[in-house]
């Protein structure tokens, strides 16, 4: 839910629900690369509720906008990081499957 004014979409705040302080922060972080953007913040109202306020201010560029380009970018770096994580696994899988035959043929 987005709370703004119709006047200024350069400034709104964005309520999500079942979401807490680690897609919060992460996306606080993607936001701080856009240079589009003036301020960024995030709250959560109370610890026992499921829900988080990112306020995003921007040089002109519609709030909505920014915010969405952010989320993009976050999926992108996750991507990114599983690809490269299955990667990794699958190299250390091989590599042990390697070494595990060779001690088993030596003995």
């Amino acid at each position: 839910m987005e709370h703004g004014s119709f006047s200024d979409q350069s400034k709104s705040t964005f309520s999500l629900a079942d979401e807490d302080h680690t897609f919060a922060n992460a996306v606080r972080f993607t936001l701080n690369q856009d240079p589009r953007l003036t301020f960024c913040g995030y709250s959560i109202p109370h610890p026992s509720d499921n829900r988080v306020n990112i306020r995003v201010q921007t040089t002109g560029d519609p709030a909505s906008e920014v915010l969405k380009d952010a989320c993009q970018e976050l999926m992108l770096m996750s991507q990114h990081v599983r690809n490269t994580f299955d990667k990794a696994v699958n190299d250390f899988k091989i590599k042990n499957s390697k070494t595990k035959k060779n001690m088993d043929t030596s003995s």
